[in-house]
C-alpha cells in the first residue's frame, strides 16, 4: 500500500512521519523533494526568491520522475508499505498556486496535474494534515518563498479541491502532535485491514 502525507509547511507532516517510522517498522519510508542531485536542485530553486516558477515546477516534475522510477515502483512492485512525505499533490497545490496569474490556462492546478497524469503513479490513501495558515506559520521559522500566508492560503484551497478525492483522509492537524500522529496511524491501519 502506497501512502503519503500532505498539507501546508507547517501543518506537521515529518512529525506525523516520525510517529509512523515507529509503527510500522516494516515500512519503506521516502519523501520529495528526494535526497538526490535533483531533489538538491529542488531545494536551491524553493531557496531562490528569484527563480522562474516554471521552471521550479519542471525541477519538481524531474525529480518526482527519478523518484518513481528508483524508490516508489520498486517499492510497491515488492507490495511493500510505502509511506511519503509530500507527494505529487504538493506540486499540485503549490505550483498550481505559483503558476495561477502566470499561465494563459483556466485553471492552472488542473493543467499541472494534466502534465503528470500519463505516468504518474498515485497513492492508495493521502493525508491532508489540516490546519490554518496562521497556526502552521507559528510553527515555522523565518520560510522560504512559499512560507507567506497569502500564497499558503491558496495552497490550502488547492488542497482542499484535491481532497475530494476518495484517496483522501483529511486529519485536524491544528491540534497536539501526539493526537494528530494518532490519528494518521489509524487511518493507515484501517486502509491496510480493508485490503
Amino acid at each position: 500500500m502506497f501512502v503519503t502525507v500532505e498539507g501546508i509547511d507547517g501543518a506537521g507532516k515529518t512529525t506525523v512521519v516520525e510517529a509512523m517510522r515507529d509503527e510500522f517498522e516494516e515500512a519503506t519510508f521516502t519523501r520529495e523533494p528526494t535526497e538526490t542531485w535533483l531533489g538538491d536542485a529542488v531545494e536551491r530553486a524553493v531557496g531562490d526568491d528569484d527563480s522562474e516558477p516554471l521552471t521550479d515546477l519542471f525541477l519538481f516534475t524531474a525529480d518526482h520522475a527519478d523518484h518513481l522510477r528508483r524508490v516508489v515502483r520498486p517499492a510497491l512492485e515488492e507490495d511493500a508499505l510505502l509511506i511519503c512525505d509530500r507527494y505529487v499533490d504538493s506540486r499540485y497545490a503549490y505550483q498550481g498556486a505559483t503558476l495561477s496569474d502566470r499561465l494563459d490556462v483556466d485553471d492552472a492546478l488542473a493543467w499541472v496535474r494534466e502534465i503528470h497524469e500519463p505516468w504518474t503513479v498515485y497513492p492508495d490513501l493521502t493525508l491532508l494534515l489540516d490546519v490554518p495558515v496562521e497556526t502552521a506559520l507559528s510553527r515555522k521559522e523565518a520560510g522560504d518563498k512559499y512560507e507567506r500566508a497569502g500564497f499558503l492560503r491558496d495552497v490550502a484551497e488547492n488542497y482542499r479541491r484535491l481532497a475530494d478525492e476518495d484517496r483522501f483522509v483529511v486529519i485536524d492537524a491544528a491540534r497536539d502532535a501526539e493526537t494528530v500522529g494518532e490519528d494518521c496511524v489509524n487511518a493507515v491501519r484501517s486502509r491496510l485491514r480493508r485490503g
